[in-house]
């Protein structure tokens, strides 16, 4: 906790003498000789005050909250390896065994688009299915959502904190930090009683980088905290992954640069857990059946469609017939959709009286919207089926296209 000293000269400093203990009672002289060393820095060596020490040991007894040191054997090595290790490792639950299992950080934006959240959930559940644990830094959006995932297929996880491990950031992930704790463990380089605050973050980035053997870019801006994971990542040799998104929509503009430079785009876990196959021969298996998983939370409403299947091409909409001679020609001329007075305006009051197949196919609507790609999954039927199905239901008022390419009953 001294002032003055990074975590890279902390650790030089360290080396220099034999262990920490021989480092506190350490010559001044000594401190000096250290090229760079400022004078702040060299005071601060020379405080001798442990007060503040024993403070932070008095709470990690009262929380529960465990220590592992850089010079502890459960200290994990692809961390030790980084340039700029954390010294001191504050966590709840269990300290995982990150150096004898595939890890992979996923991480995106926190205003993250209906595809991207469904994208990333899927991820994380994959990902736990072949094996892998997830790690992340359990923000709101992307990376909460892939825990969420992982969690669903009873995997492991690891979340990486920017405050104390004491402390719940934000609020409203009180549930993913306790089922986090429970599945694997909460990891902060601060001290309990850190609040958040905006310089934390970047820095435990790192730290998120460090522990994993790649980095899964599931969406991100042009300026986001995720590219700062990546760049990190990219620096300690770590290898980049990214879920292509769409090229029209600006919470995907800084992941789809990453494949530009270079990164692997990928469709699914088993296309990640894969690369480590060699590594981890007992440890992973493959598994990539399809996964349609409900993301529970807000999800940011953005015209983002999701990857089509290459399905034949959809007649045109039929026109309707007119029935009734005591319409005007402008009303003739209006689409069912736009007429309020249209006995089937309420699609779910209609539900009982579809054909058996048009009730397979509409039924996770009962739920609320759904993206086509989740009807096709459910419903089991053929793509062009599915889609000329729901272009006649369109029609007769039944259901009405929202953004995201997701399908709702009309109200």
């Amino acid at each position: 906790m001294l002032p003055g000293i990074n975590d890279r000269r902390k650790l030089e400093m360290l080396n220099m003498f034999r262990d920490p203990e021989d480092l506190y009672y350490g010559d001044p002289a000594i401190y000096r000789k250290k090229e760079g060393m400022t004078q702040e820095a060299v005071e601060a060596l020379c405080d001798k005050n442990l007060c503040q020490a024993e403070k932070i040991l008095d709470q990690c007894i009262e929380k529960d909250i465990h220590i592992c040191t850089y010079f502890d054997a459960a200290y994990p090595v692809k961390l030790k390896n980084i340039a700029d290790p954390p010294l001191i490792l504050y966590y709840k639950g269990s300290l995982l065994e990150v150096d004898h299992r595939p890890v992979i950080a996923v991480v995106g934006t926190r205003k993250a688009s209906a595809y991207g959240m469904n994208t990333a959930a899927r991820m994380g559940y994959q990902i736990a299915k072949c094996g892998g644990i997830v790690v992340s830094g359990l923000a709101a959006g992307i990376d909460g959502t892939a825990m969420k995932g992982a969690l669903t297929a009873g995997g492991n996880v690891i979340g990486v904190l920017g405050c104390g491990p004491d402390i719940v950031y934000p609020a409203s992930n009180r549930g993913l930090y306790a089922d986090t704790e429970k599945n694997g463990c909460l990891i902060s380089e601060f001290p309990p009683g850190t609040p958040p605050s905006k310089w934390n973050f970047p820095k435990r980035n790192r730290i998120i980088s460090g522990l994993s053997n790649g980095v899964l870019v599931v969406e991100a801006p042009e300026k986001s905290g995720a590219l700062i994971t990546a760049r990190q990542a990219a620096d300690q040799g770590r290898d980049l992954f990214v879920v292509p998104g769409n090229i029209d929509v600006a919470t995907s503009k800084g992941s789809n640069a990453l494949l530009r430079d270079g990164a692997m785009a990928v469709g699914s876990g088993w296309d990640i857990l894969s690369e480590y196959q060699w590594l981890y021969p007992d440890r992973i298996q493959r598994d990539d059946r399809p996964v349609h998983l409900k993301i529970c939370g807000q999800t940011q409403e953005e015209n983002v469609p999701t990857k089509r299947k290459t399905v034949p091409q959809v007649a045109q909409k039929p026109i309707i017939p007119r029935k009734m001679s005591d319409k005007s020609p402008e009303m003739v001329n209006n689409t069912v959709d736009n007429d309020k007075e249209a006995p089937y305006s309420d699609g779910r009051k209609h539900y009982s009286s579809l054909t058996e197949q048009e009730q397979l196919l509409l039924k996770p609507l009962l739920q609320g919207a759904c993206l086509v790609d989740e009807l096709m999954a459910q419903s089991n039927l053929p793509a062009g089926k599915v889609l000329s199905m729901l272009t006649l239901l369109e029609i007769k008022g039944i259901v009405v296209r929202l953004p995201g390419n997701r399908i709702s009953f009309k109200n």
